[in-house]
């Protein structure tokens, strides 16, 4: 009976977590136009497999978007070596970058920071 309860309160708990997170997921031109046309809040994460500042920045990242306060944020990743196109759009000559949007209209952008507090107050501009 107590192992029935607590895996029902895990399972809650797990789809709790998940219902409160950001969305996490490749950068689609269609998409990115719909979420910001509607208002919604973006941010872009241009990132490459070799690099060892982005791999310093995920989880820091990965954590944010789990937060209550940045449910409503979408992340959507590039890959800076095959995206070419759309980062020359978006005017990013360097992986580790991340360009925030409130709307249509970009609000922050970073490149290279791998602090906490640098990467928070960057999603945070998409929310306030």
């Amino acid at each position: 009976m107590k192992f029935a309860k607590s895996a029902t309160l895990l399972a809650l708990s797990s789809i709790m977590s998940v219902a409160m997170a950001g969305d996490i997921k490749p950068f689609d031109q269609g998409a990115f136009d719909k979420l910001t046309q509607e208002g919604k809040p973006v941010v872009l994460d241009i990132n490459a497999t070799w690099c060892p500042t982005c791999k310093a920045q995920k989880p820091i990242i990965d954590g944010l978007m789990k937060q209550p306060a940045y449910k409503d944020v979408t992340l959507m990743t590039l890959d800076f070596d095959a995206d070419k196109p759309t980062l020359k759009k978006f005017k990013v000559t360097m992986q580790s970058t991340l360009v925030a949007f409130k709307g249509d209209k970009e609000v922050a952008r970073s490149t290279g920071d791998t602090t906490p507090a640098g990467l928070e107050a960057l999603v945070k501009k998409t929310v306030n």
